[in-house]
């Protein structure tokens, strides 16, 4: 277990901590992100029973990694399904590819408690690897969504995106944030998205690299989200 236990931790020192608001915003909650990068990782059913013997309840994944799905069967964890930047173009040419989709990763598996798909990973103009996806994502969100409710699941799956903090052209304090302006077109049609159909936005955050980068200005409470401070 201790070798599943250093997967943990580096992966949340990677990736940060997940933040999943509630419909009413007003609520956060933590997950663990399971990412599936490296070598000689621990097989998933372990992995779901080391969420649970931690009580983990939420957990997110970055692609439909179908033995991690037939893992998560009949498990009370709700999950957070990553659709991968690659797959963006082809769910966004056609309806048929979401629907498809959906059967082959949603539908086929009843008893996993899906809560969010997450349409792209910090896909932005701001970053030259990911730049390419951007006219997809709105898109692939679309027919995501068109997927979901014709799959009598629009209440229970919420569809949104991740995105990363370099699209905020200031970030501290959170109640001072922007977007950049660059951004705001391709944003813009995104969070209208998000409005119509109830979804929040999914923002990958690090707090532990802005803790380490600014020490005299942020705090510990800050980064561990225990500060009263906006």
């Amino acid at each position: 277990m201790a070798g599943i236990r250093n997967h943990f931790t580096i992966e949340m020192a990677l990736v940060g901590l997940l933040v999943l608001a509630l419909l009413d915003f007003t609520v956060a909650q933590i997950g663990v992100c399971y990412g599936s990068l490296g070598n000689g990782l621990t097989r998933p059913p372990e992995v779901v029973t080391l969420y649970n013997q931690n009580n983990i309840q939420r957990m997110r994944i970055y692609d439909p990694d179908q033995p991690t799905l037939q893992a998560l069967r009949g498990s009370s964890i709700e999950v957070m399904l990553g659709v991968p930047n690659t797959d963006l173009q082809n769910l966004a040419a056609s309806q048929n590819n979401a629907n498809t989709w959906i059967q082959n990763n949603v539908r086929n598996y009843p008893n996993v408690r899906f809560r969010y798909i997450a349409v792209g990973n910090e896909v932005s103009l701001m970053k030259q690897d990911t730049s390419q996806f951007v006219p997809f994502v709105l898109p692939a969100m679309r027919n995501i969504q068109t997927a979901i409710s014709a799959a009598g699941l629009g209440n229970q799956i919420k569809v949104s995106t991740s995105i990363e903090t370099d699209v905020l052209g200031n970030s501290y304090p959170p109640s001072d944030g922007v977007f950049r302006p660059e951004v705001g077109q391709y944003l813009g049609g995104i969070i209208q998205f998000l409005v119509n159909n109830r979804a929040p936005l999914l923002v990958n955050i690090y707090p532990y690299f802005a803790l380490i980068r600014n020490l005299q200005q942020i705090s510990l409470e800050y980064a561990l989200f225990t500060s009263s401070e906006l």
